[in-house]
């Protein structure tokens, strides 16, 4: 029988990570969306690079700032961030982050 939902009681939670560490866990996929959680350990980015599809983050808990194209903003629990395919993007944690990527595969 194949499940019909993915269900996630708090996407705050996560395992232990490492002092200088990323750690990365895909909630759910399949042919039109992908759902990764991301925790950041403080101090510890993504450099800037490009997604071939839209995508959305979510900041669940935590401090960052986020370049999206030419521009840097601050991101923190609550933050929702939508980006066009291929908008160069960069994160970089400024305490524990907890953040979801959405991909939208068209």
């Amino acid at each position: 029988m194949t499940q019909d939902f993915v269900y996630h009681e708090d996407i705050r939670k996560h395992s232990d990570i490492p002092p200088n560490g990323i750690l990365s866990a895909t909630l759910q996929t399949d042919a039109r969306s992908k759902v990764v959680q991301f925790v950041f350990a403080p101090g510890q980015e993504l450099s800037a690079h490009t997604a071939p599809c839209p995508a959305l983050l979510y900041f669940a808990s935590g401090q960052a700032k986020v370049t999206l194209g030419e521009e840097t903003r601050e991101a923190s629990e609550g933050t929702f961030i939508h980006m066009a395919a291929k908008l160069p993007h960069a994160i970089h944690a400024t305490t524990e982050v907890v953040m979801l990527l959405v991909m939208l595969k068209g």
